[in-house]
């Protein structure tokens, strides 16, 4: 009796004890903010927890409860960056700019230092948005690179929004500017302008960067670099980045593209997340925006026969043969080539990252490596570039493996193949560090006929396994087969008016055959999914081949699709659909409505694109979706030798590792 006495008296005087606030009114429970979408990473940094969504591709945001009470906030830091532009061609050549980068994270800074931070808060709720909580967001794609003939400026990248839908109260980030050519060399201004290309008269300037304005007078991108004419010097402009101007050439070392900046908004600046580029100084990744390197002369090598692409995911620029392409999912620019004769290259695809305060994170992960997130009793490791997984002791995991899609072709080009696709559970791994390999999507040429190879997506490899990419779509005239998929798994390519689809080995789906020759029509196949084969072209019908399938995985804990096929074109009719999986749509003339791109993993290919005449520049198919394997859509025509068509790019790949929590 007396335990209860004393438990009373206890009540009795924390009762009295109470203050007339807390009688009145309790201590409001602190909350954290809930939301979906993307690739979500949870991670501790300097003791505060948070949940970090990554997009590489467009899809949505959707909060389900807001931060407060002496929680979370109810504000959310972001990342926006655009797609870089694409280099120019011919040779001594521009470099792409990099994409326009926004963001409110504190403590970002340019080479000046100058800091880059807009300090005006991004609030969410659950009625903002479309009027439910539903945040769009927008990836810019990478521009296209210039055709070698005639040596014209490559194409802008394309712009990245956060924010609620149809509205212009979200975050722009304005698309790379394209870098000059050798015989047009005027560069294009953007979120940072493209380098000049290099013209007998010089005096040639690079584009302006910050084309979309300041927010809180915080630009987002630099100017492209100048060159001063080939009387004195055989490089063009590297193309701004984020961080710095683009080099004049020739700068030190070639014509380097301006540098990016480091933004380590998902997770800790020296993790293995993998996000971003690179920056091998002091070996950490989350750097994005790079300005692409210039081109230059393979006659006149001095001072360097590369320009580096900024730190940042900027492509390299060539005094000897072609540049490389900008990092996908940093804004990187494209790299030029040389002359003569060389395509300048695409620029990288914009990526935004969003994250919140948590009131718990990543405290059970057995492993490091990608971005960490928990489903199911699970723990899922993303790896959407490559990275090192590291489980310190056994594990049994279940795992899934997708390479990078197959280009489309250019001119009336057939779908790209879908990256192959594998997978498995409850597979004993003993403990090890492993790489991790994330294969590209092929990033598709453009030109008429005497330029239009067909490009494969690159293999992703992890513990001695490989999901191969898809072979590349076929294009008219010179190369109209579809290729082969890579390794044992990759889908085939679609296959040009009168080519053969290409096959897909063991397993995944082949390519779609073209249409007979000697009959109009044109009709070109879709790409082969991993799930099933792209439809043949069809001389008479009136919707284009769709894309093969990609197939079914539920390691996330909803069955998504990947590796699914692009869609092929047809003169007579509609661009093909992408397969569900990722492909991107199909491309066509500008009378005919153009593919949609399929749904695949989280995230939707890009939609084909119809050629508003007189720009046949913009008869482009649609791009596979990052991190899904998808196809690229095949590209349509002006005219059987449309210069500026281009299919589009395969999505990169992905590797997913579980385990229980």
């Amino acid at each position: 009796m007396g335990i209860k006495s004393n438990r009373i008296l206890a009540s009795y005087f924390n009762r009295f004890g109470e203050t007339g606030l807390d009688a009145v009114s309790p201590a409001p429970v602190p909350v954290y903010t809930e939301a979906t979408g993307g690739i979500i990473s949870d991670y501790t940094d300097s003791g505060t927890h948070y949940r970090a969504h990554l997009f590489t591709s467009s899809g949505t945001f959707a909060v389900s409860q807001v931060g407060g009470g002496g929680g979370g906030p109810s504000d959310v830091e972001y990342l926006v960056v655009a797609g870089g532009g694409g280099a120019g061609g011919g040779g001594q050549s521009g470099g792409g700019g990099a994409g326009g980068l926004r963001t409110n994270l504190s403590g970002v800074v340019d080479a000046t230092p100058s800091p880059l931070t807009i300090s005006t808060p991004f609030p969410v709720s659950t009625t903002g948005g479309n009027g439910s909580g539903v945040y769009t967001l927008t990836i810019g794609g990478g521009g296209g690179g210039a055709p070698s003939s005639p040596g014209t400026p490559g194409s802008n990248g394309t712009s990245s929004y956060f924010g609620p839908p149809s509205t212009p109260d979200g975050i722009t980030a304005t698309y790379g500017g394209a870098g000059g050519g050798l015989t047009t060399v005027t560069a294009n201004s953007g979120g940072s302008g493209g380098g000049s290309g290099n013209s007998s008269s010089g005096s040639d300037t690079g584009g302006t960067g910050n084309a979309g304005g300041n927010i809180d007078s915080k630009p987002e991108g630099n100017t492209g670099g100048s060159a001063p004419g080939y009387s004195s010097q055989y490089y063009g402009g590297g193309g701004g980045g984020a961080g710095a101007v683009g080099a004049d050439g020739p700068g030190p070392g070639g014509a380097p593209g301006g540098a990016g900046v480091q933004v380590a908004i998902a997770g800790p600046a020296s993790g293995t997340t993998g996000v971003g580029a690179l920056n091998p100084g002091p070996g950490e990744y989350q750097w994005f925006a790079g300005g692409g390197g210039a081109g230059g002369n393979t006659g006149h090598q001095s001072p360097s026969s590369t320009s580096a692409g900024g730190v940042g995911g900027g492509g390299t620029g060539s005094a000897s043969g072609a540049g490389t392409g900008g990092a996908s999912a940093t804004g990187g620019g494209g790299g030029g080539g040389a002359y003569p004769g060389n395509i300048g290259a695409n620029g990288g695809s914009g990526i935004v990252i969003v994250r919140y305060e948590r009131d718990s994170a990543a405290s059970t992960a057995k492993a490091t490596g990608g971005a960490i997130s928990y489903y199911g009793g699970k723990t899922i490791h993303s790896f959407t570039t490559s990275g090192i997984f590291h489980n310190p002791t056994s594990l049994t995991v279940d795992y899934l493996m997708v390479g990078g899609g197959g280009s489309g072709g250019s001119n009336n080009g057939a779908g790209g193949g879908g990256g192959g696709v594998i997978s498995a559970t409850s597979q004993p791994l003993p403990a090890s560090p492993r790489p991790v390999v994330i294969g590209a999507g092929a990033v598709a040429l453009r030109g008429g006929p005497s330029t239009n190879a067909r490009v494969d997506g690159a293999d992703t490899t992890w513990n001695s396994l490989t999901a191969g990419g898809g072979g590349g779509g076929g294009s008219y005239s010179s190369n109209p087969a579809g290729g082969t998929g890579r390794a044992t798994n990759g889908s085939g390519g679609g296959a040009s008016y009168g080519g053969s689809g290409g096959s897909a080995n063991s397993s995944g789906g082949a390519g779609g055959a073209g249409a007979p020759t000697g009959a109009p029509g044109y009709g070109t196949g879709g790409g082969g999914g991993a799930g099933g084969a792209g439809a043949a072209g069809s001389n008479t019908a009136q919707t284009a081949a769709a894309g093969g399938i990609g197939t079914p995985n539920s390691i996330l804990g909803t069955s998504y699709v990947w590796g699914g096929g692009g869609g092929g074109v047809n003169s007579g009719g509609d661009g093909g659909a992408g397969g569900t999986g990722g492909g991107g749509g199909g491309g066509c003339e500008n009378s005919y409505t153009a593919g949609a791109g399929g749904t695949g993993g989280l995230f939707v290919g890009g939609d084909g694109v119809k050629a508003p005449s007189p720009d046949p520049g913009a008869n482009i198919g649609g791009d596979g979706a990052s991190n899904t394997g998808g196809g690229g859509g095949g590209g349509g025509a002006v005219g059987n030798g449309d210069p500026g068509a281009r299919g589009g790019s395969g999505g990169s790949g992905i590797v997913l590792i579980a385990y229980p929590t």
